[in-house]
């Protein structure tokens, strides 16, 4: 894949298609004006705002919805109970910046070129959906970390592709009174690490009521590093909760697509930068109270690389022939539960380069995965790499007293087991059966048993892999280790740092 298409053509492209967008939009609001007649003002718009809430490293189950007892996020069930509540919800990515651009983008990270990978940039030929509405005449805006971390300006943009900057909501909001819909991106910076040590114990979260993953060590060190970062959802939540009060009074609630998730897992070893349900699985809520029935649970995989194509299908809009992911506004407005559409039935995620300080030369982790109701299939392209960063450092997983207490602890023998399964070494390809093994603790690619479901399931993800035109099949991705590391630069030198 070429990194640079000519310019010129680059631009009559994306004209043609800013074109073609605003075609229809501007016969509609023509079409309003007359209808309104002069010296009368206009009808609201009746498309729906939309406000996007997006936890930064708030990962599946961490919500009262989803079961967890641990947090209280009033907000989040409230979406869910007066909207739709989608529990098999992953990231594209289990990373920030590649995440963030394939829900901009409404495309895998894989098709971004460098915005495949953290401290990146994401190039302007890629529309995002913010500018498509605003071309259709949305107000747009966004607050706090919107797609990032990186650079904007090399990738010739002028500003932030999530919209451009508002010190809060409520005077975004005052802006968007003229009747026109509005698009709102809020990227809180919690739960991101680093925490305050004790400050969940400290608001009355209860340790005890803490559910350790079994691939963490089940320690006094470890239910308090979840209690804090419990600590920090609460309060993402809690600022959502305010959107909506503001949204309420100004009589805009209803129709107002609210969508509520995280941007990718749990920061823990085995989370965040992995595959497995704790690092690509996301909490996802939506109510649109004008339109979809609330009260529902559907089971549907849901990328949240969809949501780029469901906001402009809401909107009124046929998503471009780039955005590769899929609308899923036909089963939000479905008003049924359970498995909605049949060929929802799996979900595809990967990674490229997160920490440019993981790997010498700063090399990447290379993965594609395909998760299904029955299994979850891994490719590890560079086996011999380690996943998590290299010793003694492991850059790849973010510092943090559970970190700290795995390597102060790799040598004892109930630790041993969950290290090696976090920060070890793994063979190319990865087999869980999510029947018997809901945690996806013991892998049986090799198990001849399970052979014929590992070939389904791998040749599955080859096709799409392939369809989609991903360069680490169809050829090129050794293209990734070269993308420029546009991180401090001082984490290309640190052994063990966050990002």
């Amino acid at each position: 894949m070429p990194r640079h298409d000519p310019i010129k053509r680059r631009e009559f492209i994306r004209r043609a298609g800013a074109a073609a967008v605003a075609a229809p939009i501007l016969g509609r609001a023509i079409a309003r004006a007359e209808a309104a007649g002069e010296g009368r003002p206009v009808r609201p718009d009746a498309r729906p705002n939309i406000l996007f809430v997006l936890g930064d490293d708030w990962g599946w189950p961490a919500a009262g919805a989803l079961g967890d007892k641990a947090v209280r996020t009033p907000t989040f069930d409230r979406v869910a109970r007066e909207g739709v509540l989608f529990p098999q919800a992953y990231c594209a990515s289990p990373s920030c910046s590649p995440s963030r651009a394939s829900i901009l983008t409404g495309q895998m990270f894989w098709r971004l070129e460098e915005g495949a990978n953290l401290w990146s940039t994401l190039p302007r030929k890629f529309d995002v959906y913010p500018d498509l509405l605003e071309a259709a005449g949305y107000h747009v805006g966004s607050m706090r970390k919107g797609w990032g971390p990186g650079s904007i300006d090399a990738g010739g943009r002028t500003r932030n592709p999530a919209g451009p900057g508002h010190k809060t909501f409520e005077e975004f909001l005052k802006r968007a009174a003229d009747g026109r819909p509005f698009c709102f991106w809020f990227g809180s910076p919690d739960p991101h690490r680093g925490y305050e040590l004790g400050s969940g114990a400290r608001s009355g979260l209860r340790i005890e009521d803490v559910r350790v993953p079994p691939f963490l060590p089940d320690a006094p060190e470890v239910r308090s590093d979840i209690l804090d970062y419990g600590f920090e959802i609460e309060r993402c939540d809690r600022e959502a909760g305010e959107m909506l009060r503001l949204l309420e009074a100004a009589g805009r609630l209803d129709n107002t697509i609210v969508v509520m998730t995280g941007d990718n897992g749990m920061p823990f070893p085995r989370g965040k930068t992995n595959l497995y349900d704790h690092g690509a699985r996301q909490p996802l809520a939506v109510r649109w109270g004008a339109k979809a029935k609330g009260g529902r649970t559907v089971e549907d995989f849901i990328s949240l690389a969809d949501l780029a194509s469901t906001f402009l299908e809401a909107a009124g809009l046929k998503p471009p022939p780039a955005m590769t992911a899929r609308s899923f506004l036909d089963v939000l407005l479905s008003e049924k539960s359970g498995r909605v559409d049949p060929r929802r039935d799996r979900v595809v995620t990967g990674r490229e380069r997160h920490h440019g300080g993981a790997r010498p030369g700063c090399l990447g982790y290379p993965a594609r995965a395909i998760r299904t109701h029955d299994f979850l299939y891994i490719r590890n392209f560079l086996p011999d790499r380690w996943p998590a960063g290299d010793p003694p450092g492991y850059a790849d997983c973010d510092g943090g007293p559970t970190k700290a207490y795995m390597i102060a602890h790799r040598d004892d023998p109930k630790v041993a087991p969950l290290f090696e399964l976090s920060f070890g070494k793994r063979p190319g390809e990865e087999l869980y059966d999510l029947k018997k093994d809901p945690d996806q603790l013991k892998n049986v690619a090799a198990d001849p048993a399970y052979a014929a479901a590992k070939k389904r399931v791998a040749d599955e993800l080859t096709t799409y892999l392939t369809d989609t035109k991903d360069p680490r099949v169809i050829g090129g991705g050794e293209e990734f280790d070269k993308y420029p590391y546009r991180g401090p630069a001082g984490d290309m030198k640190k052994k063990a740092v966050t990002e």
